[in-house]
């Protein structure tokens, strides 16, 4: 059933749960236990065949010797180990470069507090592919470097001691995976997000969407649904919003499902200037769940980006989810608060999270501090477009992305990919892409970084990509003065489109080095990327009046195997306005006067 064209999803057969951080959690996060399986030994037998489930020399059962004369080929101990969550490139130098197959182990107890209730297994993220066992038996497997997905855990299969949890972890590039085997990102693998129990009362809250309606700017309309797994026809919801003075009794149909339709006549939206955030609590008999949850329009109006009715103008940095100081993935509350606490001091008001969906604690975090957030899936640059295979694959990540988020009032683009080659079967592919958006979530915009396929009219640069016609804001990137001519060719470029669109620059950039000071036509200098970053300020001053913004490459400088400069790049690419210490280079401080002198005027 579909409602409001937002549906419920299932991840590799078990319903994803959503809103983990209010549901009574154990964390099995902390130290693991691994092996490292070049040749996936533990996966397959000598004749390259996969092993059999109950194989004592299949990596997923116990490493513990039976008797004297049980031969065990591995094992698992504390000489080895892992933080989780935490990619194994950053912990260790061999693993800087690796790709393929490790193992992870943890052992845990748990009883659960009624024998009734459900008991689940949720992982934040795991990349590439998860192959999952409990005491021997196999949960199941999910592919997605940046998706969380659950598995549940029955009685048949829990212990209440020493349970032997096992996860295989691939993070091997493949052709016809989602992104592909060509990436300007480092390949983090690992268990890179949270890891947590999830224990359910039988009957319980399984999804709900709550947003405002698009558009209905006037009459503060919320609309939405509410499942409850293992209901029965007619039982009673309730959605309260305690601050409104809204309680709305609702009555679950033959699916499971309750329909969301009320005014909220007194609510105040959520803004840039007061990111207002509602307690919305959902009860049932059995289960009760609790979210902060904002509400706000976003859509276009002609060549205008309208947020609650009136224009705006996306003063952005894209980001990627690493800390460069120690080389990593960003996966804590701490991570978050710095890379959004860099964009805010910035004087950003938007964030595009690149180039995959970043750990929830950045969406919710942007939630609280009023930045607009681009979120996107790692659909980039030349992947298999004939393959409906690795359309399925795209499809999958992109509901993934937006069941999480979907109830983030900050997110107001969903982004299903970056620099895609222009060809008619790359066009029908993304613009199915853009159509499973709308389906999913039609209250808010959907778009694509394009890749710069322009052609001159006397240094007037027209985007007029194919994919243009169906996305919502024409996006791009561009890198005049930089891949092309020099800084001072922005001062002739005009840049426009055909579409009759909110033209976004979604990025922009040059490489310097932090702390090399040279002359301003030395490349890779400090001085260099400021000068780029002035020219393209003043470029951006002559946009046309569909200009709605940007969101310049990037943030700070992060681990990219295809920079390989021996002198000024050493496995980074150096694009950031923070560098690999996390200092502000020159370049940052032209930005921010721009952005300072915009947020008086737009």
């Amino acid at each position: 059933m579909v409602v409001l064209g937002l549906m419920q999803l299932a991840a590799n057969g078990a319903d994803l749960l959503t809103n983990i951080p209010a549901r009574k959690v154990t964390s099995l996060n902390g130290k693991w236990q691994y092996i490292i399986d070049i040749y996936e030994t533990g996966f397959y037998d000598y004749r390259y065949k996969e092993r059999a489930e109950n194989d004592p020399e299949a990596y997923w059962n116990t490493d513990v010797p039976a008797h004297s004369l049980d031969r065990k080929e591995h094992g698992y101990n504390d000489t080895y180990t892992l933080n989780v969550p935490g990619d194994w490139n950053s912990q260790a130098d061999k693993f800087l470069y690796y790709e393929g197959t490790v193992w992870y182990k943890k052992s845990f107890d748990y009883q659960k507090s009624s024998k009734s209730n459900k008991l689940y297994l949720h992982f934040g993220a795991v990349s590439y592919r998860a192959d999952v066992y409990i005491n021997g038996k196999k949960l199941g497997m999910h592919k997605g470097s940046f998706s969380p997905f659950n598995f549940e855990i029955t009685d048949s299969l829990l212990k209440e001691k020493d349970n032997f949890l096992v996860v295989k972890v691939d993070n091997r590039r493949y052709a016809n995976e989602i992104p592909t085997l060509n990436t300007d990102w480092w390949n983090y693998g690992g268990i890179i997000r949270d890891v947590s129990l999830v224990e359910l009362p039988n009957t319980f809250i399984s999804n709900y969407f709550v947003q405002l309606a698009k558009p209905n700017v006037a009459t503060n309309l919320i609309r939405g649904w509410i499942d409850v797994k293992n209901a029965a026809l007619d039982d009673e919801v309730t959605i309260e919003i305690p601050e409104l003075k809204i309680t709305k009794k609702l009555r679950l149909n033959s699916e499971g499902r309750a329909i969301i339709n009320f005014n909220a006549p007194k609510l105040i939206k959520w803004s840039l200037t007061n990111p207002k955030l509602y307690q919305v609590n959902i009860t049932t008999a059995s289960d009760k769940i609790s979210e902060k949850i904002g509400f706000r329009n976003i859509e276009v109006q002609g060549e205008k980006i309208l947020l609650n009715g009136e224009s705006v103008f996306l003063r952005g940095i894209s980001v990627h989810a690493e800390i460069p100081e120690e080389g990593r993935r960003a996966h804590t509350q701490k991570d978050a608060e710095k890379l959004l606490g860099w964009a805010r001091e910035l004087g950003c008001n938007m964030v595009r999270l690149a180039h995959y969906p970043h750990d929830e604690k950045m969406t919710r975090l942007a939630d609280s501090l009023g930045l607009l957030v681009w979120s996107e899936i790692p659909v980039y640059w030349t992947i298999d477009f004939k393959s409906e295979e690795v359309l399925s694959k795209a499809k999958t990540q992109l509901d993934e992305m937006i069941d999480r988020d979907k109830n983030r009032a900050s997110i107001i683009i969903w982004s299903v990919g970056n620099e895609t080659p222009v060809s008619e079967v790359r066009t029908r592919f993304m613009k199915s892409l853009l159509d499973e958006a709308r389906k999913m979530d039609p209250t808010r915009l959907v778009s694509a970084a394009l890749e710069v396929n322009y052609h001159s009219e006397e240094n007037m640069r027209w985007i007029d990509d194919p994919l243009g016609e169906y996305v919502d804001i024409v996006s791009f990137n561009q890198y005049l003065g930089w891949y092309g001519g020099t800084p001072e060719s922005c001062r002739t470029a005009n840049w426009g489109t055909h579409y009759k669109k909110p033209l976004f620059i979604s990025e922009t950039g040059a490489e310097a080095v932090g702390g090399y000071h040279a002359k301003t036509n030395q490349l890779w200098s400090e001085e260099f990327q400021e000068w780029f970053y002035k020219e393209q300020v003043a470029m951006l001053k002559r946009m046309p009046s569909n200009f709605v913004g940007i969101s310049p490459w990037l943030l700070a400088d992060f681990r990219s195997p295809r920079r390989n400069n021996p002198v000024y790049q050493q496995g980074w690419n150096n694009k950031g306005l923070y560098d690999q210490q996390g200092r502000k280079k020159k370049a940052f401080y032209v930005l921010k006067a721009y952005y300072d002198e915009l947020s008086k005027t737009k």
